[in-house]
């Protein structure tokens, strides 16, 4: 591998595989200028902390989307996510301790001694707790680890639900695997080796949708029928010329719904423990639909309903992933409004119960108005307090963002793109 030095970062203008990396990274929505500015500033601070790093290799870690499959990987169902346009960038420099140390601008540096590496309670939540962990988890599966001193900048924005701490743990596995294992790790061990980091050490809950994507790029098609071993698929991405991709934070607040989250969940369960299952994703459709009248009595109608959208859902995320394969995007944008359209009305999760603010039923109300039919809009990820999606002809962009800037803020509505390629160092 070749180190950059301040010669590289200087003569950033007319470096060819710099210019190509960001195109393939950020396509139109973070224009070169931006880049160029960003990646010198973070070298100019990276090698002012010490003369022994003005040595460096550069890493880009992407956030994520929900495409389709909304509240269905916890029944062990199917879901299309995808790694996007906005990333964490991080110059490295290895270093013989074995001592880690992440310097985030903005943020107090994260400091590691990867000689211990059992989790600990007091670092649930924090940065500290991931780095470790990752660490952890290659050691555990054979894989080399040591130090290194990073300097990372960040536009992986908060509140929109695209994983910020994903994009940092499959971060720290792709430097891990570049520095000490000749990059011979693939895409989806790093993805378990960030999935158990925040799980077992962060000590939050997650499923591996977020690091998947991330780790994979593109699209990601991905299967929870085995927990343990999910199939996953990567599937490149070719709409950028039919479609913009907005992203509006809705704004809403996330306090007091931890039960309406849970009850998703726990209902679909009430309709598999009637057949004695623990998941939906183990029971028959055909005998679902069959036994409607008689599952009336022994489950809620709004548990009914949840079945009914996770079976249909799962059908539309394979038909949402063919439609990307095959470059069909009216397919695709018809599966979006489908699964939108169940969400709203099955899964029941645009609005709180008793909420009268009506964020997310807002946004997907303006956004309609603007494209009909057109565009593909749906609800993103939880739903409840949180985030539309919309993906809308270019020609309706322009329109959709001054709209609902003006009703939800400026800084809560993102043009993005989906990237084709997960974590990764930078050949330039």
């Amino acid at each position: 591998m070749r180190f950059l030095n301040s010669n590289d970062f200087n003569n950033f203008d007319s470096n060819d595989k710099f210019i190509n990396e960001c195109s393939g990274l950020y396509g139109a929505s973070n224009g070169i200028d931006y880049q160029l500015g960003r990646y010198k500033n973070l070298y100019s601070i990276h090698s002012g902390v010490c003369s022994d790093y003005a040595n460096v290799l550069a890493f880009s870690s992407p956030g994520r989307i929900e495409v389709c499959g909304n509240h269905t990987d916890h029944n062990n169902g199917k879901v299309l996510c995808a790694s996007i346009s906005v990333d964490t960038v991080a110059l490295v420099t290895p270093l013989e301790a074995n001592t880690i140390t992440v310097a985030s601008l903005g943020y107090p540096p994260v400091v590691v001694n990867i000689d211990d590496l059992d989790p600990n309670t007091s670092e649930h939540g924090k940065s500290e707790a991931l780095v470790r962990g990752v660490c952890a988890y290659f050691k555990k599966a054979g894989f080399n680890i040591g130090g290194f001193y990073a300097t990372t900048t960040s536009d992986v924005f908060k509140g929109a639900g695209v994983s910020s701490s994903a994009c940092f743990e499959v971060l720290v596995a792709e430097i891990l695997n570049v520095l000490y294992n000749n990059s011979k790790i693939d895409a989806l061990t790093k993805a378990y080796a960030a999935h158990h980091a925040e799980f077992i050490h962060f000590g939050k809950p997650c499923g591996l949708l977020d690091q998947s994507a991330i780790a994979i790029g593109g699209v990601s098609y991905i299967d929870f029928e085995d927990n343990t071993s999910p199939k996953v698929e990567g599937i490149d991405w070719h709409f950028d010329d039919d479609v913009d991709i907005i992203l509006v934070n809705c704004g809403g607040d996330h306090c007091g719904l931890t039960s309406q989250y849970a009850s998703i969940r726990s209902e679909m369960e009430d309709v598999a423990n009637v057949y004695g299952k623990k998941a939906l994703r183990s029971c028959d459709k055909d005998t679902f639909y069959n036994d409607i009248p008689d599952l009336q009595a022994k489950v809620s109608g709004r548990a009914i309903l949840r079945g009914i959208h996770f079976f249909e859902e799962n059908d539309r995320v394979d038909i949402a992933a063919h439609a990307v394969r095959e470059d069909n995007i009216s397919s695709f944008l018809d599966m979006i409004n489908a699964s939108g359209d169940s969400s709203y009305k099955l899964l029941q999760n645009c609005y709180p119960e008793s909420d009268r603010t009506m964020r997310i039923p807002l946004a997907l109300a303006l956004s309609k108005r603007i494209c009909g039919s057109d565009g593909g809009i749906r609800v993103h990820g939880g739903g409840f307090a949180g985030t539309m999606i919309a993906y809308v002809p270019k020609n309706y962009t322009t329109d959709m963002v001054d709209t609902l800037s003006k009703v939800f803020g400026s800084d809560n509505v993102f043009v993005i793109s989906i990237r084709n390629s997960g974590a990764k160092m930078l050949a330039i």
